[in-house]
């Protein structure tokens, strides 16, 4: 097994490999607006290191998100690409439950990314492995939090309102976490999704819808156009 992972979900663009044992190389660079641009090198970076090549990849999985649509759809659509050429199988997992997966936390806790808008996106997990509510987004303030800890750049945000964190807890879903989850996952039996992104808003951008009709003056007025007598 040698499986290929990144994500591209939050500012941290990450990749790692894992050989079904442990992270054998992993890359990151915190750059919100370099998403398209940093990807594959940070993946040839990885497989230099790991003395890899592409054609040695058994499984490639990417960040489903949440996250913005932008830098979400950079790696999932690498990850299906990759796939396609390698006819290897691609996968899909929630980018929180990789940052949950890599605090450690054996307790009760939420993770949390920035989800821009003053909001975060958020999911309650039980353990490091187990996700029992989310993802969702919502307003720093709205997430219920009492009494567990809140880890994860979003919260780093939003200290004031979520104010409990898991020590020594990532701020970003890094690749090697990513990597080894989903190894653990498919040597397990356990079924991954696919590829496909986990959207809790529409995009910015949208169609321009219809023009609006340009009324002749009279008809702005509310009257009637004649014809001369």
């Amino acid at each position: 097994m040698l499986v290929l992972a990144f994500d591209t979900a939050t500012p941290a663009v990450t990749a790692a490999l894992h050989d079904g044992e442990r992270v054998l190389a992993e890359h990151t660079t915190i750059d919100a607006r370099r998403h398209g641009e940093l990807l594959a090198p940070t993946v040839e970076l990885v497989l230099a290191e790991a003395r890899a090549t592409l054609r040695d990849v058994t499984a490639v999985v990417a960040g489903s998100g949440p996250g913005p649509y932008t830098g979400l759809r950079v790696g999932l659509m690498t990850a299906q690409g990759l796939a396609t050429t390698l006819g290897v199988p691609a996968y899909g997992v929630c980018t929180l439950d990789a940052l949950a997966y890599g605090s450690g936390l054996g307790e009760p806790f939420i993770a949390a990314t920035d989800a821009r808008r003053k909001e975060v996106f958020w999911a309650r997990y039980a353990d490091l492995r187990t996700r029992v509510e989310g993802p969702f987004v919502d307003r720093p303030a709205d997430v219920p939090a009492e009494g567990v800890p809140v880890i994860g750049a979003g919260a780093d945000l939003y200290r004031d309102v979520l104010p409990a964190r898991g020590a020594e807890a990532p701020p970003y879903p890094y690749a090697g976490a990513l990597a080894a989850l989903a190894a653990e996952r498919l040597a397990a039996g356990v079924p991954l999704d696919p590829p496909r992104p986990i959207y809790l808003r529409r995009p910015d951008a949208v169609v321009p819808g219809a023009p609006k009709k340009v009324l002749a003056p009279a008809e702005t007025r509310g009257e009637s156009k004649r014809e001369p007598a």
